[in-house]
C-alpha cells in the first residue's frame, strides 16, 4: 500500500523485484504510436472486463496483459514470459507480507485486542471529543487490517456510540471511515502502498515515514472535519436505521451477530441512557467465552505499532547513519526489514494476544491459518498486476512514456496521481488503480531522488482513492452497513474519498518541495 533504495535493496528485500524495475527491453517491439496504442487498449481490456463483463480482475490483468502484447506484436511467448516473470517476483515477495500482516489482524480481532482498543479509548472522551477518537481509532486498527474488516469491526461500534451519545451516525462514522482509508491506502503493509513499493523500487522506510506525516492531517481532513458538512448533507440518526448488519463482540470470541434495530420500545442497547458525560462502555467488549481472559490494552497497541516502529527506526538509521557498514546500521536493517519486523510481530501475538487470551496452541494456529483464505484473492490481483506491469516494460511502452512525460515537462508525481485516478473511476479498484500506474511511470523512477520516489508512491496511492463510486465493492460496503441510499453515500462516502486523494496528493507536493 518503498523496499528498497535507488541504490541497493535494504536487507536483501525483494530483489526480483528490484530488478524488474530497472529492466528495459533491448528493443520495441513496433513504434511508438503502435506501443502507445497497446497501451491504451491493454488498461481499456481490463476495465470492460471488470466492469461490463464482470470478470474478476485476476482473469482481467491476465487478458488485459495478453490485448497489450499481442497489440505491442511481441512473440506469444515473449508475453507469457513476460506475465510469468512479473507475476511470480510479485507474489515472493509482497505476497509474503500481505500474508503476515492479515494474521497480526486475524489475531486483533479473534483475541479481542481490537475491541479493547476501542472500549478504553472512546470510554476517556466526551461527545465532543468522539469523532476525533473515532478517526484516531480507525488509524490505529487501519495500521493491520484491512479496509472491509475494519468496517466490520468499527460499524458496530459507531451504531452504539451514536446510540448513547446522541450524536448523529456521520459524526462518527465519517471520522472512522476516513482512518480506515487513508491508511490502507498510503501506508504498509496494506497490499496497494506494498505493491507500489516493489514495482518502482522505492525505500519503504521513507515511504512509510512521509506516508504518516501525510496521512494524519488527510485523516483530519477528511474525517472529523468534513463529517460536520456531511452531516448536514446527509442527517442520519441511529432511529433511521432499520435492518443495518453489525457483527458485535467478534473479536471477544464470542461470535455474536446482532442487527441494529430503530430505535422505538425495547433494544438490545438501552437507548435511554443517553448522556451529557460519557458513560460507561463496556458493551462495545462482548462476554468472552469459556476460559478465555481479555488481552490487555498495551499488548494489543503493541501488536499493531510493532512492525510499524521497527520500520520507521530503520528509515530513521538510514537518514542519520548514512555509512552502511555501520554495526548499528547492519542491525537496525535487519529488524526494519519489513518480513522480519512483521514476523516478530506475529510471534509477538502468538504469545501476547493468543496464548495470553486462553487459546490453546491449536486455536492459536488455526486462526492464524484462518487470517490466509480471505487474503488467496487480493495476493493473486497484486501478482497479476505485476505480470501486466511486466508486459509494460517488457513491450517497451514505459520508455515511450518516459520520453513524453519528459518532453511535455509534466510532474511525475502529478502523472502518477492522474494516471492512478483515471484508472479507479473506470475500474473502481484501488489495487488495480495502483498496479497500473506504478507500472506506466514506473521507467521514470530513475529521474528521481529517494525521497520523491517515495512520495511517488504515495501520489499513486491518493489518486487510487478517487471518488468511490457504484463500480466500487467499498461503495456498496458502506452503503449496506450504513443503511444509506445511493445518492446519500455518494454525498457522504464518494465525497470523503475524493477530499482524501485531493487533499492527499495536494500534501505530497507540498512535502516534495522540501525534501
Amino acid at each position: 500500500m518503498t523496499l528498497s533504495t535507488l541504490t541497493a535493496v535494504p536487507s536483501g528485500l525483494m530483489p526480483a523485484v528490484a530488478r524488474l524495475a530497472d529492466e528495459a527491453p533491448k528493443e520495441p517491439y513496433a513504434g511508438d504510436g503502435q506501443l502507445v496504442a497497446a497501451c491504451l487498449l491493454g488498461i481499456l481490456s481490463v476495465v470492460l472486463l471488470i466492469t461490463v463483463v464482470k470478470l474478476h480482475p485476476f482473469l482481467s490483468l491476465m487478458l488485459g496483459s495478453a490485448v497489450l502484447g499481442a497489440v505491442a506484436t511481441m512473440p506469444a511467448g515473449d508475453i507469457v514470459d513476460s506475465f510469468t516473470t512479473g507475476f511470480g517476483s510479485t507474489t515472493g515477495s509482497v505476497g509474503v507480507l500481505i500474508a503476515l500482516g492479515a494474521m497480526i489482524g486475524k489475531m486483533l480481532e479473534e483475541s479481542g485486542g481490537a475491541n479493547k482498543i476501542v472500549s478504553t479509548l472512546v470510554g476517556r472522551v466526551g461527545p465532543n471529543g468522539l469523532p476525533w477518537m473515532m478517526a484516531a481509532i480507525a488509524a490505529i486498527l487501519g495500521l493491520p487490517l484491512f479496509f472491509e474488516v475494519g468496517v466490520v469491526l468499527l460499524v458496530p461500534v459507531v451504531i452504539l456510540v451514536a446510540r448513547r451519545t446522541g450524536l448523529s451516525v456521520m459524526k462518527i462514522g465519517i471520522p472512522a471511515l476516513a482512518g480506515l482509508s487513508v491508511l490502507h491506502g498510503l501506508v504498509p503493509p496494506h497490499p496497494g502502498p506494498l505493491t507500489a513499493i516493489g514495482l518502482l523500487n522505492a525505500d519503504l522506510g521513507r515511504t512509510l515515514l512521509y506516508g504518516i506525516i501525510v496521512a494524519i492531517p488527510t485523516v483530519i481532513v477528511a474525517g472529523p472535519v468534513l463529517a460536520r458538512f456531511v452531516d448536514r448533507w446527509v442527517p442520519k440518526h441511529v432511529e433511521a436505521l432499520v435492518g443495518v448488519p453489525a457483527v458485535v463482540g467478534s473479536g471477544a470470541g464470542s461470535g455474536r451477530t446482532t442487527t441494529a434495530t430503530r430505535a422505538s420500545g425495547g433494544t438490545a442497547v438501552d437507548h435511554e441512557r443517553k448522556r451529557d458525560g460519557m458513560e460507561d462502555l463496556d458493551d462495545l467488549e462482548a462476554p468472552l467465552a469459556a476460559g478465555r481472559r481479555r488481552v490487555g490494552f498495551g499488548s494489543a497497541i503493541v501488536a499493531i505499532t510493532l512492525p510499524v516502529v521497527l520500520m520507521l527506526i530503520d528509515a530513521i538509521t538510514k537518514l542519520l547513519v548514512p555509512d552502511e557498514e555501520s554495526g548499528i546500521r547492519q542491525v537496525v536493517d535487519v529488524f526494519g526489514t519489513p518480513v522480519v519486523a512483521l514476523l516478530i510481530a506475529v510471534i509477538f501475538c502468538y504469545f501476547r494476544l493468543g496464548l495470553a487470551s486462553g487459546m490453546s496452541r491449536s486455536q492459536v494456529s488455526g486462526t492464524f491459518g484462518a487470517s490466509l483464505p480471505g487474503i488467496a484473492g487480493i495476493i493473486l490481483i497484486v501478482a497479476a498486476g505485476g505480470g501486466f506491469k511486466q508486459t509494460l516494460v517488457d513491450a517497451g511502452v514505459g520508455n515511450v512514456i518516459k520520453d513524453w512525460a519528459t518532453g511535455v515537462n509534466i510532474s511525475v508525481l502529478l502523472l502518477g496521481w492522474l494516471v492512478a485516478v483515471l484508472i479507479r473511476l473506470g475500474t473502481g479498484s484501488a489495487t488495480v488503480a495502483t498496479i497500473t500506474a506504478a507500472g506506466i511511470v514506473g521507467p521514470l523512477a530513475s529521474t528521481l531522488t529517494t525521497s520523491h520516489l517515495a512520495l511517488l508512491v504515495l501520489a499513486i496511492g491518493c489518486g487510487s482513492l478517487f471518488f468511490s463510486h457504484v463500480n466500487d465493492a467499498g461503495f456498496w460496503l458502506v452503503k449496506e452497513y450504513f443503511g444509506l441510499t445511493v445518492g446519500e453515500t455518494i454525498k457522504s462516502w464518494s465525497v470523503m474519498e475524493t477530499v482524501i486523494s485531493v487533499v492527499g496528493f495536494a500534501l505530497v507536493m507540498l512535502l516534495s518541495l522540501v525534501v
